[in-house]
């Protein structure tokens, strides 16, 4: 049986994972330089710093926040980009919004646009799901965090985006009122949120 060259078991680290970083492939035997190698040969593609793929990777709409979710670990997608990802609006901001702690290191991205919003304690830590999406774990505020984290940011983002997510969150079932009050008080929000429970359910 004819042996693999570097360029195939390079090609196979992408079978399971459509972005991978450069320290990762480097700890499997590829280093920086023969990236660069393979790059000018066309065997993948950088996409950022620190990120790689490979041409014609089969990625989803999603694959912004998987690039997002490899280059920093530790973000969870936030306010309107976790909106974008349980489906509660139909908006395409044009860049990515996460959180991350308050003392967090945060690596220059320089393949997206994005915002950065520094949350501390419960408000950084609870409500977080994690799904694996091309092979990487995203993490992702729930939808009833995302609701009190949309009336936490009302005077920026706007009042009537959280209170559409807080009716779309109750009609569509995703969370039930006992999970956004328990996230209003997280927020610091809940007396903020109450009159609209009023009127969702009316």
């Amino acid at each position: 049986m004819k042996s693999k060259n570097r360029s195939d078991l390079l090609r196979e680290q992408f079978a399971e994972e459509t972005v991978i970083r450069a320290a990762d492939l480097a700890r499997r035997g590829f280093s920086g330089v023969y990236l660069q190698t393979a790059v000018e040969q066309g065997v993948v593609e950088r996409l950022g710093r620190g990120l790689y793929t490979v041409p014609g990777a089969q990625t989803t709409e999603k694959h912004h926040f998987v690039q997002v979710a490899r280059r920093v670990p530790n973000a969870v997608l936030c306010l309107m980009s976790a909106l974008i990802f349980h489906q509660f609006t139909t908006q395409l901001p044009n860049s990515v919004s996460f959180a991350i702690g308050p003392k967090d290191w945060m690596p220059k991205l320089d393949f997206v646009k994005y915002k950065v919003f520094r949350f501390s304690g419960a408000a950084l830590t609870e409500g977080v799901q994690t799904h694996r999406i091309e092979g990487t774990d995203v993490r992702v505020y729930s939808p009833a965090k995302t609701v009190a984290d949309l009336f936490k940011y009302r005077n920026k983002i706007g009042e009537d985006v959280a209170w559409e997510a807080l009716r779309e969150a109750l009609r569509e079932k995703l969370c039930t009122v006992d999970e956004l009050v328990h996230f209003g008080k997280i927020c610091r929000v809940d007396n903020v949120m109450k009159p609209y429970f009023t009127a969702a359910l009316a």
